[in-house]
C-alpha cells in the first residue's frame, strides 16, 4: 500500500519499520521466554504452574512497554543513523508515534501467543491474528489512501501506524475475552479466568526464571533483527530509491520467513513438551526432523520466488526506478531465505532446551560481525578494495546471507553437542 503512495512514504516506512522492529522484537524476545518454560511445565502436566508463568509474562510485557514506547516517541538516534531527508524523517516520526501506542498491546499479546503455543493451542492465536489482519487491511487502505467521500484525508505511512495500533488493541481485547470465556484455560488459572483474580501479584522467583532465559533470548533476537533492520538505516544514506528497493526485498523476505517461523515455533513447542515429559531421545528426534523439514520448505519457497521475481516486484510497485533498485537484491533471496530458515528453526529448538547464551555469542559474530560489518565494508568500500558491482545495497545482502550461513553452521554444531550431552545423561540416569 505504501509503495503505491510515494517513494518518500516507502523510505519512511523502511526507516520507521527498522526502528520499530528493533524495539519490538528485542522486547518480545524477553516476553516469549514464557513459551519454552510453559512448554516444559505442560509436558510435565504442571498446569497451574504454567498459568502462573503467564501472569508473570504479562507483568514483564507491561513493564517493557514503558521502555519501548518511550524509545519510539523519541526516535532521534534511529533518524540520525539513517541520515534521511527532513521530509522522510517527519513521516517516520508520525509512523513511530502511532506504533508507540500499539506496542503495549503487541507485547501483551505476545505473552498470550507464547503461552498458547506452549500448550499446543495455536489455532486460538491464529484465529485472532487472522481477525486482526482482516481489520487492519481495510483500515490501512482507508488511512493510507484516504476516503474523500467521507472527508478522510490520506495519511500515507502514518496511516499504516494508526491502523496497526487499532488492530493490535482490538486483537488484545479479543484475547482477553477468550481467556475469560473459554473453559480450556480454567485449569491453568490464567489471567481473567472465571473465579480467579485478574492478575496474580509479581512473583520474584518466577520472573527471574523468565528473565534468565528471556534476556539472552531477547538480545539474540535483537541482534538477528538489527543485523537486518540496520541495513535499511545504512542503505537510506544511498538514496530514496535504494532504500525503497531494499524495503520491498526486506518485506518479501519477512513474508517468506513466516513459514520457518511457524515451523520453528511448532518444533520448539514439541521439543519442550518432550523434555518436560523426560523423553530426551524424542526431543532430539523431533528437533532434527524440524530442521530438515524447514530446509526443504525453504529451498522450495526461495526457488519459486527467485524464478518469479519480476512478477513479484510488479505486485509492489510500477515505479521503474524502485524496481531497478530491488531486482538485483532479489537475486539473493533464495540463498538468504534458506540460511535464514535453517538457523531460525535451530534457534527455536535450542530455546526449548533453555539454551540462549551460547546462541547469543554465535549471533553476535555471525550477524553483526560477518553480516552487518561485512555489509558495510562491501557497500561503502571505505578502503577502495571492493569491486564496484558489490557496492550499495547488494553488498549488504551478500554479507547478510553469509552471516546467516555462519549462524546456521554454528547453531547446528551446538545442537548436535547439546543433544549428545543431554540424551547421554538421561540414558545414564535411567535405572
Amino acid at each position: 500500500l505504501v509503495a503505491r503512495q510515494s517513494a518518500a512514504d516507502l523510505a519512511a516506512l523502511a526507516v520507521g519499520a527498522a526502528a520499530y522492529i528493533t524495539v519490538f522484537i528485542g522486547l518480545m524476545g524477553v516476553v516469549i521466554a514464557v513459551a519454552p518454560i510453559c512448554g516444559q511445565l505442560f509436558g510435565a502436566r504442571k498446569l497451574a504452574a504454567a498459568g502462573h508463568q503467564l501472569h508473570q509474562a504479562v507483568w514483564l510485557a507491561l513493564a517493557l512497554s514503558l521502555l519501548g514506547s518511550t524509545v519510539l516517541v523519541f526516535p532521534e538516534p534511529f533518524l540520525s543513523l539513517s541520515q534521511v531527508t527532513p521530509t522522510v524523517a517527519a513521516k517516520a516520526r508520525g509512523y513511530l508515534l502511532a506504533l508507540a501506542v500499539a506496542l503495549p498491546a503487541s507485547l501483551t499479546f505476545s505473552a498470550f501467543r507464547g503461552f498458547n503455543t506452549a500448550v499446543s493451542r495455536p489455532k486460538a492465536v491464529m484465529s485472532l491474528q487472522l481477525a486482526g489482519l482482516g481489520l487492519k487491511i481495510p483500515l490501512s487502505m482507508a488511512l493510507v489512501n484516504g476516503v474523500p467521500a467521507l472527508g478522510l484525508p490520506a495519511f500515507g505511512v502514518v496511516g499504516c501506524g494508526i491502523a496497526t495500533a487499532i488492530a493490535m488493541w482490538a486483537q488484545l481485547l479479543a484475547a482477553c475475552w477468550l481467556l475469560r470465556n473459554d473453559a480450556f484455560y480454567a485449569p491453568f488459572g490464567t489471567p481473567l479466568a472465571r473465579g480467579r483474580q485478574l492478575l496474580q501479584p509479581p512473583d520474584r522467583q518466577a520472573m527471574l526464571t523468565q528473565l534468565r532465559l528471556g534476556v539472552p533470548m531477547g538480545l539474540t533476537i535483537l541482534i538477528e533483527v538489527t543485523g537486518f533492520s540496520f541495513m535499511a538505516l545504512f542503505i537510506a544514506r544511498i538514496g530514496t530509491d535504494a532504500v525503497a528497493g531494499h524495503q520491498i526485498a526486506a518485506n518479501l523476505v519477512a513474508l517468506m520467513f513466516m513459514m520457518p517461523l511457524a515451523l520453528g515455533n511448532a518444533t520448539g513447542t514439541l521439543v519442550a513438551q518432550r523434555i518436560g515429559a523426560a523423553d530426551m531421545p524424542g526431543a532430539r528426534r523431533i528437533g532434527w526432523h524440524g530442521v530438515r523439514i524447514g530446509m526443504v520448505i525453504a529451498a522450495l519457497i526461495g526457488s519459486a520466488v527467485f524464478l518469479g521475481r519480476h512478477g513479484v516486484l510488479r505486485l509492489y510497485t510500477d515505479n521503474p526506478r524502485v524496481i531497478t533498485a530491488a531486482l538485483p537484491l532479489l537475486a539473493w533471496v533464495a540463498a538468504f531465505h534458506f540460511a535464514d530458515a535453517t538457523q531460525g528453526v535451530m534457534a527455536f529448538v535450542l530455546r526449548a532446551w533453555r539454551i540462549a547464551v551460547a546462541p547469543l555469542m554465535i549471533f553476535v559474530f555471525a550477524l553483526w560481525g560477518v553480516g552487518l560489518g561485512g555489509g558495510y565494508l562491501l557497500a561503502f568500500d571505505p578502503w577502495n578494495m571492493v569491486p564496484a558491482t558489490l557496492h550499495g545495497a547488494r553488498g549488504f545482502w551478500i554479507a547478510s546471507t553469509g552471516g546467516l550461513a555462519v549462524a546456521a553452521i554454528g547453531l547446528g554444531a551446538l545442537m548436535a553437542w547439546v543433544f549428545r550431552q543431554r540424551v547421554s545423561a538421561s540414558t545414564t540416569a535411567t535405572p
